[in-house]
């Protein structure tokens, strides 16, 4: 008899998120009475402003907010979102082409799933944000990747876009600031990719979840703004998570021409139906208030990032760009591989990150989670004092 799976060929293909993966165990070893240092997760150490929390509390205690909302968001929060997004990036936009999803990911599920078929291809810089190539491939297209190096500042050019991209290029997608690098591409850079897409006839997926988390003299530049004329065939992906440190509770948008919202608030509605009504009712508060708790969370995550990235480059082995946004550092552990630590013979990124969880109590993310071996993910979204305990005890097991 045929063994025969119990599961679909491609939900058994996905891949299970490595960063998500990483803080659960370290976040199990810490149930278990470890003390573990966690650099792995992407989100804020800080709590939701008080307000949000206020606003939250309100409309909890309203029997109006325990009720469904329309499948695309409440009208208030996406007109706020639209005031917003003009406000923040300079992109004009009707709320008719915002909806509101559970989170940054829903939504680029939802726009993937809008725009592509099967045999499609979708330009992929690595290293990449894991999550993005899994519902590419979920809904039967291909992630063609497109390498960057330390050399580019992990800048993906117009040259080598033009040299990946084939008559089944259907998609690009694009960040700045980047998830698991830092980089920032400077606007006559997001200008000139974004003409070259608009000349291919390609779709951009622009994610713009880090857009206020910038540093030194760089700045965030939205791609539909310099190229306006690429709005028609541009999808933005954002949300609340980031900025406004509330990454549990779930509310994201994605904002885009009006036949692809339409398609994928058809398709949410099927799917989870509305976001959470007082998570709406939060994310309302956020977006329409000022950006005074954004500001001094910045100023943290920048004196973190410098210190941080003062401390990785002193490590023997260990070479690191200074991150331009976001809050991650992505430094190479290259010199380190191929040594023993603590009686490991360590040969990849992976197995470095196992050694050190293991020996030094520090969970950090490997390169391969990012389609970037040699590399590790560092998030300085984390306390000063956590950072400092963690770098002592990695340059301890380093030396």
């Amino acid at each position: 008899m045929v063994a025969v799976s119990r599961i679909s060929e491609r939900v058994a293909a996905i891949t299970p998120s490595a960063t998500l993966a990483v803080d659960a165990r370290a976040k199990a070893l810490r149930a278990a009475g470890e003390d573990v240092i966690v650099f792995a997760a992407g989100e804020p150490d800080f709590p939701s402003p008080a307000h949000v929390v206020e606003a939250a509390a309100a409309a909890c205690a309203d029997p109006r907010n325990h009720r469904y909302t329309p499948a695309a968001g409440l009208p208030e929060l996406r007109e706020a979102v639209a005031a917003k997004t003009r406000r923040d990036s300079g992109l004009d936009v009707d709320p008719s082409r915002v909806l509101i999803t559970n989170g940054g990911k829903h939504a680029i599920y939802n726009a993937l799933a809008t725009l592509l078929d099967p045999g499609d291809e979708v330009l992929l810089p690595a290293p990449y944000w894991t999550t993005y190539p899994e519902p590419v491939a979920l809904f039967g297209a291909t992630s063609v990747v497109v390498p960057t190096d330390a050399a580019s500042g992990f800048k993906v050019s117009v040259e080598q876009l033009e040299a990946a991209a084939t008559e089944r290029t259907k998609v690009l997608v694009f960040v700045s600031p980047s998830n698991p690098t830092g980089a920032v591409y400077p606007p006559e850079q997001v200008e000139a990719i974004g003409r070259w897409a608009l000349e291919r006839g390609i779709w951009v997926l622009t994610d713009e979840i880090y857009e206020h988390l910038v540093y030194d003299e760089h700045r965030f530049s939205s791609m539909p703004v310099l190229v306006p004329e690429l709005a028609e065939r541009c999808v933005v992906v954002n949300g609340v998570a980031k900025t406004y440190a509330m990454t549990g509770w779930r509310v994201g948008w994605m904002i885009g021409p009006p036949d692809v919202v339409a398609g994928a608030a058809a398709l949410q509605s099927h799917a989870t139906s509305n976001v959470a009504d007082v998570s709406q009712r939060a994310a309302l508060a956020a977006v329409a208030g000022d950006l005074d708790d954004v500001v001094r969370m910045r100023a943290a995550f920048d004196r973190r990032r410098v210190r941080l990235h003062e401390l990785l480059s002193a490590l023997p082995g260990v070479t690191c760009l200074r991150p331009e946004g976001a809050f991650y550092a992505f430094p190479s552990f290259e010199g380190v591989l191929g040594r023993e630590l603590a009686g490991h013979r360590v040969d990849t990124t992976l197995a470095l990150a196992e050694v050190v969880l293991e020996e030094a109590k520090v969970a950090l993310v490997p390169g391969e989670a990012f389609a970037a071996p040699g590399y590790c993910r560092l998030s300085f979204a984390l306390g000063d004092d956590d950072l400092e305990e963690g770098m002592a005890r990695l340059a301890k097991l380093l030396a």
